[in-house]
């Protein structure tokens, strides 16, 4: 079990926004094969100023605007992967990344596989997703489950700024194709971050340790579960939050040795339900724990719908009050003494 260490006294504080910055910029800085490009990612720096001030420093050869033809932009990184170099590219916000699916799954996912590992595409396509900023459609969808069913791709997302850094640095160095999934509602919460490039790409970590139930989330809602948590503990119950942080492979070990300790299962995540990620984690948690479940394993999701006017968002995301009325939903002996 792998819990997070609390921060040095030599850390800085950043948002999660700096801190990818400050990945990008360092990046940038070690390896002249990297290279930022993307809508708006020049000049302006992003639509969430990820990229500013990076075309200042790197120059337009390096950090460039491209024209808004998302299929062209990841076409075009392909061939420069294939030639040796390593593109980070932007699709501004979640829904725009749909026009260069086609590019994604059938040429970026498929050509290691396909050449039998001659060719490599170290491409990292960073896309926003997500709610919580009072969006409307096509500006917060929760994509992930697309990414994460093709083979050949890794499909990462953070939930703070420490690991928006160290797991955006890993990406970037990973010889395979990487879907870096950033919750744009986290985008302005500081955090002490010592950068850091770190070892564990593809590993979840326990942000909270627990002994009754364990709480699998990712992305945005690892947050709110960690506040669900603290609300259980007044309420009596230990909460176990584990951060997947890697959705694509998944770590089915630390999260069935947690599932394993604790007997119950939560599953948390902002987009829909039905087929959702959710499904898929709760499915290896019953095929691998089956003996140890105490209970059934429940989700806590979005709603089966197109995402909804910002006005209805916060019945459409995972709450704090969402997630506690799912753990008593869990089936507890409340008869059973408490063990020491």
């Amino acid at each position: 079990m792998t819990i997070v260490a609390e921060t040095t006294s030599s850390a800085t504080e950043l948002t999660m926004a700096a801190a990818l910055n400050r990945a990008l910029r360092d990046a940038l800085a070690d390896d002249e094969r990297v290279l930022v490009f993307g809508e708006d990612v020049g000049r302006l720096g992003g639509v969430f100023r990820v990229t500013d001030g990076l075309a200042d420093q790197f120059g337009e050869a390096r950090v460039f605007d491209t024209p808004l033809a998302e299929s062209g932009i990841v076409g075009t990184a392909i061939g420069m992967a294939m030639n040796g170099l390593r593109p980070v590219v932007e699709m501004q916000f979640d829904a725009f990344a749909y026009p260069a699916f086609e590019q994604v799954t059938s040429h970026l996912a498929k050509m290691r596989n396909r050449t039998h590992g001659h060719v490599q595409l170290p491409i990292v396509i960073r896309i926003p997703y997500g709610g919580g900023i009072g969006g409307v459609e096509h500006h917060c969808d929760s994509s992930e489950v697309y990414y994460a069913h093709t083979p050949g791709l890794r499909v990462v997302t953070p939930a703070d700024a420490a690991d928006a850094y160290s797991l955006l640095r890993q990406s970037i160095e990973s010889p395979d194709p990487v879907v870096f999934l950033e919750p744009k509602r986290r985008y302005w919460n500081k955090q002490q971050v010592v950068p850091s490039r770190g070892d564990d790409l593809g590993r979840a970590l326990v942000r909270r340790g627990g002994t009754d139930v364990t709480l699998i989330a990712y992305g945005g809602p690892v947050a709110t579960a960690l506040d669900a948590a603290e609300a259980a503990e007044q309420e009596g119950r230990s909460v176990e939050v584990i951060d997947l942080r890697s959705l694509a492979p998944f770590d089915d070990e630390t999260v069935c040795a947690s599932v394993r300790r604790t007997g119950r299962a939560v599953v948390v995540h902002e987009a829909s339900g039905f087929c959702g990620y959710g499904a898929e984690v709760a499915a290896q948690i019953s095929e691998q724990c089956f003996h140890y479940l105490e209970a059934p394993v429940l989700r806590v999701t979005g709603l089966d719908i197109p995402y909804p006017p910002p006005q209805l968002e916060n019945h459409h995301l995972p709450s704090v009050d969402r997630i506690l009325d799912t753990i008593d939903r869990l089936q507890w002996d409340e008869s059973r003494p408490a063990e020491d």
